[in-house]
């Protein structure tokens, strides 16, 4: 049996971005996590976070390494993965569906990785499964003001892009009106290692 996937970057950076979920997922239930990758954020952050039941979500193709992770670690809040991918096309958002709401999403490294009309269909989505109060917390390289935070931040968006026109390292400030047209305001910026962000933001409880 090949074994499980494995990502040395999610080795390095969980423990800071740990840092920053146990503050402002202290109050939070319900996690989905869009765009699970290999699966180690989820038992990582699962085990360390009880009081959270975190649903790991990806493209099909991922699902089976996820399972891999998940049932090797058996943990109690960990539900089984399901396949979750943005679609601009025919009407933006999320296909399928997830079921209910969540008062917590989580996503890492995805937005430079989609195109931006996938972008723009996963704010779409997360219109419709982001509970009234829900907080969004994701984790990346981000630009400011059109401008790269590093060279090697420049590197990667050239790399990003040789592979893909389509994606590349997104300007914080278009995912913010994003954010903030689906409800969302922005409550934290935070600096993290190599260059990259965690932002976060809460949806207002509507009246």
């Amino acid at each position: 049996m090949p074994p499980k996937p494995y990502s040395p970057s999610c080795d390095r950076n969980r423990d800071p971005i740990l840092s920053v979920l146990r503050e402002h997922f202290v109050d939070r239930r319900e996690v989905l996590e869009i765009g699970s990758g290999t699966g180690q954020h989820a038992v990582h952050f699962a085990a360390a976070m009880p009081w959270l039941r975190w649903q790991c979500s990806d493209h099909p193709d991922y699902l089976p390494g996820i399972r891999e992770w998940l049932d090797e670690a058996a943990l109690p809040n960990t539900p089984q993965p399901f396949a979750l991918q943005a679609m601009p096309q025919p009407v933006p958002g999320f296909s399928p569906q997830p079921p209910g709401r969540y008062d917590a999403v989580f996503s890492a490294n995805t937005l430079h990785i989609m195109g931006w009309p996938e972008v723009e269909a996963c704010f779409a989505g997360l219109a419709t499964v982001l509970a009234d109060d829900a907080v969004l917390v994701v984790y990346g390289p981000f630009n400011r003001d059109g401008a790269f935070s590093s060279d090697s931040n420049r590197e990667f968006d050239g790399w990003l892009k040789a592979r893909d026109p389509r994606s590349g390292i997104r300007d914080l400030e278009a995912v913010n009106a994003l954010a903030e047209a689906i409800g969302l305001r922005p409550v934290a910026d935070i600096a993290m290692p190599a260059n990259n962000r965690t932002l976060v933001w809460r949806r207002s409880a509507r009246p």
